[in-house]
């Protein structure tokens, strides 16, 4: 029976390389797998071996008569890909790893900090310390008590599946040559350059936490939010903790449509003894509890075609109530069609809905005692293949309002910025200089600060690996200078300007206690989210490492 991808891939591609029948595509080397989704298992060619299941970091493959319910579509899926004829006639010779040698050009090991740890800070900190003949240091600056960045604060609470790639992270913190340096934040408790004196290079992975504003009036009223804002306080995430959002109205209007926005869509539309499973934020399970909000509406500024939100995503609206505006969903792609099915299912009476309104862009939030009270929208017709305004304005009660349309990143002190972008200016990784595009010496970057905020989770490995490398032939070529200060310098400074810093036995406590909070809850973990907490737990419970 052939294996399954399903909803939770993370295009990580370790599933690649294992396939004995290459049935497993597109592959890092094939040009659809930069733009394509999520991967895809050949009904006809897979042999049902597993050892893709094992390989898969967030257990995302599965036997097809093992599928959930839920997970049925993904069987179609999988198998529509290579109905395409662009996607027929793969071959299926085995595809072989192929991870070159570094050859050692200077004695000692290469020292690397790594700014930030989500997933491109740990591909990268893996592309390193698994690189044959390379001796190398590895040091991860986290400015939070806590690591993995995106994954514990961006992925929904109820996709753990997802979050499970975290088991691959740890496996790289623990390796030999990683040193974690959490609640240590760069350019507060040290500098770049004194980065580049303790470390022949540094590689920032520091995301795009900035969000894009609408632009629009009434945007900066109470009751209007980016989605970052509410994703971050429902994941517990310390800077927005203390966030408040408006629940006692009974409508919510979400300004976007990736995979951000259905996210947050079917968080507020979800029940509360279905999200006290997860390990949604204490905090925010209680104010959830009683929110008032019956309909949640999803503006898309174009048609259904032209939606970021993946298919897989999609698929996790099936048990929901959806619907459409217009109703008429005409466009052969397949999430087009996909959401015309969902919405043509049975509605459960009391239930929550979710309404799609394609074609349509917030013109202003309206103002009632400096809270949003309503938002007028303009109908969009398509005009040579983008939005043109009509003169249909409508006006609908709304007390929410949560912009979804894209993030940034924020300029890095002593680096160089491009404010088009959003992103460290770089050449295959290495961060050049704006004025003369010339490389800076042992900068270098990945993530979405390389590339702007685009892909999924695995994206970033790929993304990682070519930063390695880039970092690794200027080493190899001698273009990366020698640190004037080792280790037991840097630890030395590290205590001074920040005493209460910790390792990665520190984070293991933090993990223990969470996950044994949450075992006794019936949940997967329930999550600290008070910086002070957090230290305490870590510096009591284990040493430094």
């Amino acid at each position: 029976m052939p294996h399954v991808v399903t909803q939770s891939c993370c295009k990580d591609a370790s599933c690649v390389p294992v396939c004995p029948v290459n049935c497993i595509h597109p592959t890092p080397d094939e040009s659809g797998f930069a733009t394509g989704e999520m991967l895809y298992i050949d009904p006809d060619v897979c042999i049902d071996c597993s050892a893709c299941v094992t390989a898969c970091p967030v257990s995302a493959i599965v036997a097809d008569y093992d599928l959930e319910v839920a997970d049925l579509p993904f069987a179609d899926i999988n198998a529509a890909y290579y109905e395409e004829p662009s996607h027929q006639g793969y071959s299926t010779t085995p595809v072989v790893a192929n991870k070159r040698r570094f050859e050692l050009h200077e004695r000692g090991p290469l020292r690397v900090a790594v700014v930030g740890s989500g997933p491109a800070a740990m591909y990268a900190a893996e592309e390193l310390l698994t690189r044959r003949g390379l001796e190398v240091e590895v040091d991860v600056y986290e400015r939070l008590p806590v690591p993995w960045g995106l994954v514990r604060f961006g992925v929904a609470p109820d996709h753990q599946l997802t979050k499970s790639v975290t088991k691959l992270f740890a496996k790289t913190g623990s390796r030999r040559g990683l040193f974690f340096h959490f609640n240590v934040e760069i350019g507060t408790h040290l500098t770049h350059d004194e980065l580049l004196e303790h470390h022949h290079a540094v590689i920032y992975a520091t995301g795009a936490p900035r969000d894009r504003r609408l632009g629009v009036p009434g945007e900066l009223l109470e009751g209007s939010h980016s989605a970052n804002e509410f994703v971050a306080w429902y994941n517990g995430h310390p800077d927005f903790a203390d966030m408040s959002f408006n629940f006692g109205v009974e409508r919510a209007v979400v300004v976007g449509t990736g995979n951000v926005a259905l996210d947050v869509a079917r968080v507020l539309a979800s029940d509360i003894d279905y999200l006290t499973t997860t390990d949604m934020a204490d905090h925010a399970l209680e104010a959830l509890r009683y929110s008032q909000i019956r309909e949640v509406v999803v503006l898309g500024r174009r048609g259904p075609e032209h939606a970021a939100y993946t298919l897989s995503e999609l698929v996790g609206l099936t048990n929901y109530d959806v619907a459409t505006v217009p109703d008429a969903l005409s466009s052969p792609d397949p999430k087009t069609q996909f959401l015309k099915q969902v919405a043509a299912q049975p509605k459960s009476e009391g239930r929550r809905r979710i309404v799609f309104r394609f074609l349509s862009s917030p013109l202003e939030l309206v103002e009632h005692s400096g809270r949003v009270r309503a938002v007028r929208v303009v109908r969009n017709e398509l005009v040579d293949g983008d939005t043109s305004p009509t003169d249909d304005v409508e006006e609908f009660d709304c007390g929410l309002v949560l912009r979804s349309i894209g993030n940034r990143g924020i300029p890095l002190s002593g680096l160089p910025f491009d404010q088009v972008l959003g992103t460290l200016p770089n050449v295959a990784g290495r961060v050049v200089d704006s004025a003369t595009a010339e490389p800076l010496v042992g900068v270098y970057a990945t993530g979405w600060i390389k590339r702007g905020p685009s892909g999924v989770i695995g994206t970033n490995k790929q993304c990682a690996q070519e930063s390695v490398e880039s970092l690794l032939a200027d080493f190899s070529n001698g273009k990366l200078r020698v640190p004037s200060q080792g280790r037991p310098h840097l630890d030395e400074l590290i205590g001074l300007r920040q005493p209460s810093s910790f390792g990665y036995s520190g984070w293991k406590a933090i993990d223990a206690y969470e996950l044994k909070a949450g075992r006794e809850g019936r949940r997967p973990r329930r999550k600290l989210v008070d910086v002070s907490t957090m230290v305490d737990v870590a510096l009591g419970t284990c040493p430094t490492r």
